[in-house]
């Protein structure tokens, strides 16, 4: 296991992205899944919710050569999905303010795995004098073939919500109404 990012971040809109290019669009990144956390639909992205609406938290990146065991109890929220990598991948903020270059194979696919904790804790805007965040996240990247995602474990009415909300998405391809 390699640890590719471990620190804090700052998050606005409760959004924080895996890209090789481009941001992702927010619908076109969920529409066809079950999970509302981690939208992977898009090649070259994910595009990461978090409880926080706006402020600092603690995120961890690893990479792992085959699938880890299974997300340990102190993760209340944990979905799964394919990632499809760019030429180069970074985690970045929230309309591109930073970013972190991951080290990841760009001719490998990858299965990512999602995990939170004190999700939906912090819903009210925060700044760097409130300190971080009560959430914080892990995200896993193992070689595997492309697959549906997965709701694993999902227990606040909060990740409900965005569950919810991306399972009503009408499927990739059609168009959403404004």
């Amino acid at each position: 296991m390699r640890v590719l990012f471990d620190g804090d971040v700052w998050v606005h809109y409760g959004q924080i992205y895996v890209i090789d290019d481009e941001l992702p669009d927010m619908t076109a990144a969920f529409q066809g899944q079950s999970n509302g956390l981690c939208g992977g639909v898009e090649p070259g992205a994910l595009f990461l919710m978090t409880g926080t609406h706006t402020g600092t938290l603690r995120f961890t990146i690893e990479a792992h050569d085959s699938a880890p065991p299974a997300a340990g109890d102190g993760w209340e929220e944990v979905v799964e999905t394919t990632f499809v990598p760019g030429a180069s991948v970074s985690l970045v903020q929230w309309a591109g303010e930073q970013g972190w270059d991951l080290d990841l194979d760009p001719s490998t696919d990858y299965r990512a795995r999602y995990c939170a904790t004190g999700f939906g804790m912090a819903r009210e805007p925060r700044d760097d004098h409130d300190g971080p965040a009560p959430d914080r996240y892990l995200l896993m990247f193992w070689p595997a073939v492309v697959a549906p995602d997965a709701v694993l474990r999902q227990t606040t009415p909060y990740a409900a919500y965005w569950h919810d909300w991306a399972r009503k998405l009408p499927p990739p391809g059609r168009r959403v109404a404004v």
